[in-house]
């Protein structure tokens, strides 16, 4: 493997590595570490199972957190899993632009996708995957410390999968302003790489957000709104509860028990609650029909219970409610 300083290439660069065929093992364990030390960690294997032919360039550039990578291959394939997991790559989430080239991807993405030129690719470290690069190809890859990203993207390391970027609008401006800085590195000082780092960041987080579902937070109060609005649908179903519930909204009952934590109610309550307000309401009629009627109208199975449950929950009891009720109705006659 060589390792160089201020040769030329593409972009001005602080280091530079190159790994060359015709050295069996050793050009495999090479290129591994080099992807290893700028991106993360895979195990490497070549078409053919030979590297005939093989040549790796990987040039990087330092911006404050963020690396700028530069990376040339001819076709080899990346595995990234448990056996490599654990690296400090793990730590790192990483935004490619693929200049020239192919490049297949399964695994971090909800379904397999493939790169091609002119199109960007979101990889998280901490994530699984396969990758296959059919052609030579360039890429530059963007490299940020995982724990900054989620810092100002904080619903990516809430999904069970990262969003493909392609060649969507946010992707697209997020590649022009990479290749502007890249022009204007040679002035740059240490302040102002930090600052290109920054807007980069900040250009990654406006193409990925509206790429994510809603943050976990809102997600449960959706799923909560929809429980409430099933429960007060149904609450003449004598059978409501958490289980018929959660099968009709397709969660789990785990999940629908979660959406009502910190709501001050849970499935259960929040169900009882409703049925007793509606009790309520009606015993306040003369003409809504007896208790027993009115309790097993609104689901309740047991008339005892649902007296007790109605006086612990407004300190009076349904016989009562209903004489206030029919004595309001005497004065007004």
């Amino acid at each position: 493997m060589e390792q160089a300083m201020q040769v030329d290439n593409i972009i001005e660069h602080d280091e530079r590595w190159v790994v060359r065929s015709g050295r069996g093992v050793r050009t495999t364990q090479e290129w591994q570490c080099v992807l290893a030390a700028t991106h993360v960690g895979f195990d490497i294997g070549f078409p053919a199972g030979n590297d005939r032919g093989f040549v790796g360039e990987v040039v990087r550039t330092r911006l404050g957190p963020m690396d700028l990578v530069e990376c040339r291959a001819e076709p080899f394939m990346g595995r990234r899993g448990p056996a490599v997991m654990g690296d400090p790559g793990e730590d790192r989430i990483g935004v490619q632009m693929v200049l020239s080239g192919v490049e297949r991807v399964k695994g971090p993405h909800a379904e397999p996708i493939v790169v091609t030129a002119g199109q960007l690719d979101l990889w998280d470290g901490a994530r699984r995957v396969d990758l296959e690069i059919v052609e030579p190809f360039i890429k530059r890859t963007l490299v940020f410390p995982r724990d900054l990203v989620l810092n100002v993207c904080p619903r990516l390391g809430e999904v069970a999968s990262v969003p493909a970027l392609g060649s969507l609008p946010g992707a697209r401006f997020l590649a022009r302003y990479v290749d502007a800085m890249i022009s204007e590195l040679s002035d740059m000082d240490a302040r102002m790489r930090v600052t290109a780092a920054e807007v980069a960041l900040e250009l990654l987080r406006s193409a990925v957000e509206p790429l994510l579902p809603a943050s976990k937070t809102l997600r449960r109060e959706a799923l909560r709104a929809r429980a409430r609005r099933y429960i007060r649908a149904h609450l003449a179903d004598p059978a409501l509860g958490p289980e018929p519930i959660a099968r009709e909204l397709l969660a789990s009952l785990r999940t629908l028990h979660a959406a009502f934590e910190d709501s001050g109610d849970t499935v259960a309550s929040f169900i009882r609650r409703t049925r007793l307000a509606r009790c309520r309401e009606d015993l306040a009629d003369p003409s809504g029909g007896s208790v027993t009627e009115i309790a097993f109208r609104w689901g309740f199975s047991d008339a005892t219970h649902f007296s007790q449950a109605f006086k612990r929950e407004y300190g009076i009891s349904p016989r009562d409610v209903r004489t206030q009720g029919s004595g309001r109705t005497s004065e007004r006659g």
